[in-house]
């Protein structure tokens, strides 16, 4: 009877008071965040509820097991079995921590200058993400050394390994080389400020907004929700657009192919009203002046300004499309047309002056030597000599 209850008190004991001090940690830390809602730090520590328990648990049978007097011949294996679980839980909660702790400075920080320093801001959340990645990852390395030592014949093979740690670093140097350039290019990226999350970019001809920034890749998420992935070193070794470098503001141009005898004038008081009820106009400056002409139409140009890419794209939109429906409807001979009539000469001008008949120059009548006669049947009244008939 001892054999059975030995062990169902040592599991379950430890299993119920994994149970009860997780229940009352989650408690405490609920009513923290109820109490303080100007931090997250008590709600993101609650995500780490599991690995806490994962730990508690993990812990409280590598300690008591001994006593459970259970399976003994394999109380090695157990005991090594419980040391990995509890190394591996160890390293995600310190993890959750981590993360919990960088995004609650990062919330306090972007909330005190969201407003005043968005470029700023969104530096910051660059790096911070970065770091966390390293972070994990350096946990992540240390867990797994830390679980592959429990075992003896891994030891030797460690001290092995440190005494050839130079001759392994150079192969593996040479090895993992754009790997290695990559990461550099990342850790440059994060902390030389080159670009964002958030900032507004034009690669390969496409415009996008970065989305995300890893020590190895960067992606740009596209205006219609596409998804480029390009290895980070490629923005270290290659010219790119960043818009949102310096202040997000920006100024963009519309234009239009219209007929000389636009009414210039009259689309400047247009646009005027056009970009006053267009809310994604920043109220800064707008303009409207022709730019060029050809033999057939003149090309005028509208500049606006926008606080953002974003906005600047809908303001181009709004007054491109309000101008036209515009003209159509007030001002249709005003766009581009084909002229096939011949040019009319203005009221008084001297009808000396003008071209005979509609401009055209004709070939003379040729005579016929016989009578006279053109060809085409008519005599010839007006010609330098007599015809036959008038001797």
């Amino acid at each position: 009877m001892e054999n059975v209850l030995r062990p169902l008190a040592v599991i379950g004991g430890s299993v119920l008071v994994t149970l009860l001090v997780g229940w009352a940690t989650d408690l405490l830390l609920c009513k923290a965040d109820e109490r303080h809602h100007e931090t997250p730090l008590w709600g993101l520590l609650r995500r780490a509820r599991v690995p806490y328990q994962l730990v508690l648990c993990a812990a409280l049978l590598r300690g008591s097991y001994d006593q459970a007097k259970l399976l003994l011949e394999h109380r090695a294996g157990i005991g090594r079995t419980l040391t990995l679980v509890l190394i591996g839980s160890a390293a995600w909660l310190a993890i959750r921590i981590a993360g919990a702790i960088v995004e609650t400075s990062y919330s306090r920080y972007a909330s005190a200058r969201a407003h005043r320093d968005p470029a700023r801001v969104r530096r910051v959340r660059t790096q911070v993400e970065l770091i966390m990645r390293v972070v994990s990852a350096v946990v992540i390395v240390v867990a797994a050394a830390s679980m592959l030592l429990t075992f003896p014949a891994m030891r030797a093979a460690g001290a092995s390994l440190l005494a050839s740690a130079g001759i392994l670093g150079i192969v593996a140097g040479v090895a993992a080389q754009s790997t290695l350039s990559n990461m550099f290019a990342g850790l440059q990226i994060a902390f030389g400020d080159m670009v964002r999350i958030g900032d507004t970019v034009v690669v390969d001809g496409e415009w996008g907004t970065v989305d995300e920034i890893t020590l190895t890749y960067l992606t740009v998420r596209t205006w219609d929700e596409r998804r480029i992935t390009m290895p980070v070193s490629y923005f270290t070794a290659n010219p790119f657009e960043n818009w949102s470098r310096g202040t997000p503001q920006m100024t963009g141009t519309v234009f239009w192919h219209l007929d000389h005898s636009a009414p210039l004038e009259a689309m400047r008081t247009k646009l005027r009203d056009i970009v006053r009820e267009c809310p994604a106009w920043d109220g800064r400056a707008y303009n409207l002046y022709v730019t060029d002409t050809s033999p057939n139409t003149i090309e005028v140009r509208a500049l606006v300004t926008a606080k953002d890419a974003d906005d600047i794209f809908t303001v181009r939109v709004a007054v491109r499309e309000e101008m036209i429906r515009w003209l159509c409807a007030e001002h249709p001979y005003a766009l581009p047309r084909v002229n096939t009539a011949h040019a009319v000469p203005p009221q008084g001008r001297a009808k000396d002056d003008a071209p005979a008949g509609d401009g055209v120059e004709r070939p003379r009548p040729v005579l016929d030597k016989d009578d006279g006669r053109t060809r085409d049947g008519v005599r010839a009244e007006s010609v330098g000599r007599p015809g036959p008939g008038r001797r």
